[in-house]
Order: structure tokens, then sequence, then C-alpha cells
């Protein structure tokens, strides 16, 4: 199954983007009526038939159209702080994509160590899992936002929110406990290696967000993030 990303599909022919179409032909070698498939990362599948196997352009004829392939029944939107080796958040960004996730915020915090993080190359490792693992849902990475900023933003409204952390004013609620009880829309705030501070905290619980524990090991950043994807997943499948 060749599967290639292009963002807006035409019907019923499409021109692979320059990169897709060079992949197509010289990398792939693939020749007239061979079957290929498209996504545009907004839950479309299209089967198709190559046309016209121009390195660079390669035209598509769509053949059938698959609306919400392989949806999933949440919402997930996870806000995690950059690692300050990117290739760790980078590595995050890979597996969440393979196991599921909408949204994927850069979280700027108090004791970050990093305070910017270009997304260009996030988004090109995005698009490289969702191909590999054949999905149609490509996450949404955003712009770095402050934290104070993120709580004031409009994706905790109406959501299930938590915020992992290693110590609380009050008791920390199991993940795997909060996790069933959470909706349909589904938010998760994770730190930097030296934890959210005490006022990050108290702020994320008086917006609406639950302290909860991943577990009795104080894990990395980027294993945390994704251990808050595998419990949302784990619960739309088996609880």
């Amino acid at each position: 199954m060749h599967l290639f990303y292009s963002p807006h599909i035409q019907i019923p022919e499409h021109t692979l983007p320059p990169d897709e179409s060079l992949h197509c032909t010289r990398v792939l070698r693939l020749k007239k009526s061979d079957t290929v498939y498209l996504t545009d990362g907004k839950g479309s599948m299209c089967t198709g038939k190559v046309l016209d196997p121009d390195p660079a352009g390669c035209r598509i004829l769509i053949t059938h159209i698959k609306e919400n392939y392989g949806a999933r029944p949440y919402h997930l939107h996870l806000a995690v702080a950059p690692t300050k080796n990117m290739e760790r958040f980078e590595w995050f960004v890979e597996k969440a994509t393979e196991v599921g996730v909408d949204i994927i915020t850069p979280l700027i915090c108090e004791r970050s160590e990093r305070k910017q993080c270009k997304t260009d190359r996030v988004e090109r490792i995005a698009i490289s899992a969702l191909k590999q693992c054949k999905r149609a849902q490509m996450p949404a990475i955003e712009k770095a936002v402050k934290f104070e900023d993120f709580l004031k933003s409009p994706a905790l409204e109406g959501a299930s929110a938590a915020i992992a952390c290693c110590e609380a004013p009050g008791e920390r609620t199991p993940a795997v406990h909060w996790v069933k009880q959470a909706g349909e829309r589904i938010v998760v705030l994770v730190g930097p290696e030296g934890d959210f501070s005490p006022a990050e905290v108290s702020a994320a619980i008086a917006a609406g967000c639950t302290p909860v524990d991943l577990g009795p090991s104080v894990l990395r950043t980027e294993t945390a993030a994704l251990g808050a994807v595998f419990l949302v997943a784990f619960k739309s499948l088996y609880l």
C-alpha cells in the first residue's frame, strides 16, 4: 500500500506535491495505472491510479474515497513542554502520531529548558509517521505557547483536562482512573524535566485541570506524554 499525503486533494484528478511526486516516481518507481492511496490528513483516504508519472507533478486519478477512515472515538490534545534535546520531542511526536493524537501544542513553562520550538521539521516527522502507519488523521502541530496563555485559550473549554505533575497541593488522581471518567474531548498537560512549578499546578487546577499521577517513576517528558497517549487509546479500545 503506497500512501501519499496531500492536504488539499482535488477530485477527480490530483497532482501530487513535488516531494511526493519525486518519491512516487524516482524512489518507488511507480508506473502508469499503478494503484496508490492518498490522504489529506483530515480523515479522507482516497484510492487512485497513476495517470502521468511525472517527477515534477505526478497526476493521480481518484477512483474511490472513504471518509472518516480509521476515525477515533475521542479527540486528544497534548500540550507538552519541548525537550532541550529536540530529537526526544520529535520522537514523541512520531510515536504519538502512530498511536493517535489530534493536536500537539509545545508548551513553554517556567522551568522549560527550551523556550522556542520550530515546528517545520516536527510537522515533516508527523507526516512521515502518518504514512508509515497508514493513518488518515494528521495531528495539528501548533506554535509554541506560554503556559499561562494556554490556560486562557479555548482549548480547555468543554474538555476533560488533566495536568500530569509530580506534586500537587492535594492528592493526585491516578491517571488510569481519571481517564475512565474523561469525556470524548481530552486535554493533557505535560511539563518539562523539572516538572511544573507549584504556581503553574495551582493555576491549572483553578482553570479546571485535574492533577494526575502517571505512576511511581519520575518519567522523562516524552515518556510521560506518550504514556498519556497510550492511556487514552487503551481506554477507547478496552475500557
